[in-house]
Formats: structure tokens, C-alpha cells, sequence
């Protein structure tokens, strides 16, 4: 009677109990959410090498406004080793990437974080000067694109006309968008993917200056803003994933600081390449 009862009531609602097992089945068949769809979650942390091109400097304060033309930079990596790279009390100490990005929708993803490059212009190297110093110094003069040599110390060993470095460093705090897209399936847990991403940001570094007998000063400033695109290969494995990135953009750093006197600023801009090399998971 209880078959008959069961029966009766599954037929009342439209039910069938071969349809609640396939239901059931399908249920527990449900694969979990994939690591590029709508509402997954993901954070990296990472390394870089950064490339900068040429830019001209300008220099100027109450006694003084000149431009360093066609100026050298470059980076400067940390030698590879477990200190610091993974010591978690010195992590920050190399040039390192930071993001957390959410995917809003299936392959499109949102991500925020900071690009800790650095910037050390090249100290033995000759520059075209260009403006005027009148600080009272062996330097002082007019200068009409004249060839400086930026590599001369005082009698102590230091520098005594320029030290110039964003060393603590370029950071570009960015927000990014990015697209991706899977180029081949390994195994069900192990998968190729490419990347592709635009993003803007503002700089906040922390300029290392020696100028002209100035104290040397070394502080965080909002400098300016910039831009990138960018292209990137990764490799998951579950929800872990290494992946390797190319990025090209723009910087503009209209007000540097460069001595503890709020008259005396830089000015620069440039274009980088950057690329990164980035471990993280997906959640």
C-alpha cells in the first residue's frame, strides 16, 4: 500500500522517481565553478625585470632649472637565492608583482595591485645639459646642450652633481582588465592558457636623490600616472598556476621630489617593458 501511496503522490507532482535519480545524478555530476569563470577569485605574487627607454630629466628649484637630456636608466634584480626571494621579512626587497583579481564574467577578469620596479639611472654615463645652476657650487653656469659627464665625485668618494634612482622603489599601483582564453587542455588539471591585458595606474615611488650638495632625500611621493598593455602564457595545474608576461606602457612623473624642500622637483617620462614571472592560485 505504501508503493501505491508512493506512486500516486510522485504521479500528483509530475515526478517520476527515474527522474529524481537522473536529477541526483546530474547534481552531484556538476563539475566546480572553472578557474576562468564568472565569480572565481585569484591572487599572485611574482617577480620582473624592467627595460626603460631613454627620457630626458627636468631639474628645477629656486636657483636653478635645468634638463638632462636622453638620460640611461635601468633596473637593478636582486641575485636569485632564497634570501630574499622567499624570507618572508625581506619578500619586498626584490622587484616584485602583487595582484588580486575576480573574474566578473566567464574569461573577463578585474585585478588590482602593484608593480615593485626600480629605476636607477645609469651614474657613469654623459648626458647633454641643458638650463642653468646657480647654487653656488664648482657647477654652477649656463649650460646650451652642452655634454655633462654625470660621473664625477667630490674628494670624499661622493657624488657631486647627481644621484637619481627610484630604487624602494617605481611602484605602479595599477588596476587591470584581462582576457583569456584556454589554447590546450594537457589533462582535465592541466591546462595552457594565453593572456591578454590593458590596465592604468598612478606611481608612488620612492626616489633615492642626491642633488647638487643636498641632503640625500628618500621619501614616498605620488608622482604621476601610467598605462600598459600586455600578453602573457600560463600554466595551471588544479587551481595553481605559473604564468610568464610581457608589458609595455607609458609613464608620466610630472612631480618627483628630489630634496626635503618643497620648491625643488623633477619631471620625466618614459616608456618600459617589463617582464614577470608569476606563481599563484585560483579561488
Amino acid at each position: 500500500m505504501f508503493k501505491t501511496f508512493a506512486s500516486i503522490s510522485l504521479v500528483v507532482f509530475g515526478l517520476t522517481l527515474p527522474t529524481i535519480v537522473a536529477a541526483e545524478d546530474k547534481a552531484a555530476d556538476k563539475p566546480e565553478i572553472g578557474n576562468h569563470e564568472k565569480g572565481s577569485w585569484y591572487a599572485f605574487w611574482g617577480w620582473n625585470r624592467g627595460y626603460y627607454s631613454n627620457s630626458d630629466v627636468r631639474f628645477k628649484g629656486d636657483n636653478y632649472d635645468f634638463t638632462l637630456k636622453g638620460l640611461t636608466a635601468s633596473d637593478r634584480p636582486t641575485a636569485i637565492g632564497i634570501d630574499p626571494y622567499l624570507n618572508p621579512l625581506d619578500m619586498t626587497l626584490p622587484q616584485t608583482n602583487f595582484k588580486v583579481g575576480y573574474f566578473f564574467k566567464d574569461n573577463y577578469a578585474i585585478s588590482f595591485g602593484v608593480d615593485h620596479m626600480k629605476y636607477i639611472m645609469d651614474q657613469e654615463q654623459i648626458a647633454i645639459l641643458d638650463g642653468y645652476v646657480n647654487v653656488g657650487s664648482e657647477h654652477d653656469g649656463v649650460y646650451d646642450n652642452a655634454s655633462f659627464n654625470l660621473g664625477q665625485y667630490n674628494e670624499d668618494g661622493d657624488v657631486s652633481f647627481l644621484a637619481f634612482e627610484h630604487s624602494d622603489g617605481l611602484n605602479y599601483i595599477n588596476v587591470e582588465i584581462n582576457n583569456f582564453d584556454e589554447l590546450y587542455a594537457f589533462t582535465p588539471n592541466f591546462r595552457a592558457s594565453r593572456v591578454f591585458g590593458v590596465g592604468v595606474g598612478f606611481l608612488l615611488p620612492r626616489t633615492n636623490a642626491t642633488l647638487l650638495k643636498n641632503e640625500r632625500h628618500d621619501d614616498f611621493h605620488l608622482s604621476g600616472w601610467g598605462t600598459h598593455m600586455k600578453a602573457g602564457l600560463e600554466l595551471s595545474y588544479s587551481k595553481y598556476f605559473f604564468r610568464s608576461e610581457i608589458k609595455m606602457g607609458y609613464i608620466d612623473m610630472p612631480d618627483i621630489r628630489t630634496t626635503k624642500f618643497t620648491a625643488d622637483s623633477a619631471s620625466q617620462h618614459f616608456t618600459f617593458t617589463e617582464l614577470n614571472f608569476l606563481f599563484g592560485r585560483y579561488f
